[in-house]
């Protein structure tokens, strides 16, 4: 059975989705802290907390395994499409959670909705952000 396998559609198509959380999650990383709506950012934390694990795998392998390390990298450039936020991505986000196992982001919620549409805000950010 595939109970509770779903993901949120947030009423858009797949294609639409996709480029859209491409496009949040690179935003993320280069600002290290973005404000949306609380459905958008529990789904960008789950893409974004996957990314980080994958720059983290590259962290602990020997120089001898540079094909696992460019598999990796290529793996994050399919989201995310600017080479500056990747490099940032394996540079300097990964090494800061080297020593945690996962939970990178919190959503703090803001308490305010949107005029137009009322839906919550968020923001999202690192954990151990300076």
């Amino acid at each position: 059975m595939r109970h509770k396998n779903g993901v949120s559609r947030l009423g858009r198509t797949h294609s639409h989705r996709k480029a859209m959380f491409d496009n949040m999650v690179t935003s993320f990383f280069e600002h290290e802290r973005i404000i949306t709506t609380k459905q958008k950012a529990k789904e960008l934390k789950k893409v974004s907390e996957k990314l980080i694990t994958r720059a983290k795998m590259n962290l602990d392998m020997p120089e001898t395994e540079i094909g696992k390390k460019l598999h990796n990298k290529r793996m994050v450039m399919r989201s995310i499409q600017n080479r500056d936020v990747v490099k940032k991505l394996f540079e300097d986000i990964a090494p800061r959670f080297k020593a945690r196992k996962g939970g990178y982001t919190r959503i703090y919620l803001l308490g305010e909705r949107r005029d137009g549409d009322a839906a919550e805000m968020a923001i999202i950010e690192f954990v151990n952000n300076n």
